[in-house]
């Protein structure tokens, strides 16, 4: 057995699960391998980042291991959220944040089944600019978070509450997505504020 490739494998899962984590048990799922042999290859990994000095880290929260930054390293981070070429909004992240918005409470997982791409980014983006939040978790399988938008969302848009999100046409929701992030994208045009404005 290759526990090199396993590691290099378990690293990959452990990225795509992003803030969610994945359990020993699930590894063990995934990986076909016995539940104790998986959280071993997971404690060696570990060890294999903090020997090598790696930006990242493994955490174990709630039974669940995550990749996670270091907290040392937490000011460049919010440099980074915050640098002015940050400030606009991406496609990704308007079209991230019209599915949250119109269909809030929702998980991540949720999400990307509407975008079909991973929106690992996206979410982090948003949370880190105060327009989307953890707002609870679900009641399924690994309890994974909600997202809702924050205070910040509606004085970014300028509603009055969320009730004032402009309406779609179209009454398929699940064909809605296009409509609902050009309604959020004209909602901004003339208007868009940085961050920085808004945190003002």
């Amino acid at each position: 057995m290759d526990y090199q490739k396993l590691k290099t494998i378990i690293e990959g899962l452990l990225f795509m699960a992003g803030d969610e984590g994945l359990t020993k048990r699930q590894l063990a799922d995934i990986l076909e391998l016995d539940a104790d042999l998986a959280s071993d290859l997971v404690y060696d990994l570990q060890r294999d980042l903090e020997r090598e000095g790696r930006g990242i880290q493994i955490a174990e929260v709630a039974a669940s291991y995550r990749l996670t930054t270091h907290l040392e390293h937490a000011p460049y981070f919010e440099r980074m959220a915050y640098t002015p070429t940050r400030s606009q909004l991406s496609q990704a992240a308007l079209e991230t944040l019209s599915i949250v918005a119109y269909r809030q409470p929702i998980t991540r997982i949720s999400i990307e089944e509407i975008r079909g791409v991973k929106s690992d980014r996206a979410i982090q983006s948003l949370v880190s600019k105060d327009l989307i939040e953890e707002v609870g978790r679900a009641e399924q399988i690994g309890r994974p978070i909600l997202y809702g938008t924050t205070k910040s969302f509606l004085d970014y848009f300028g509603l009055p509450s969320i009730k004032e999100l402009p309406e779609p046409g179209n009454v398929d929701i699940d064909d809605a997505l296009e409509e609902q992030t050009q309604l959020l994208f004209d909602r901004l045009d003339g208007q868009q504020m940085t961050i920085e404005e808004i945190k003002e």
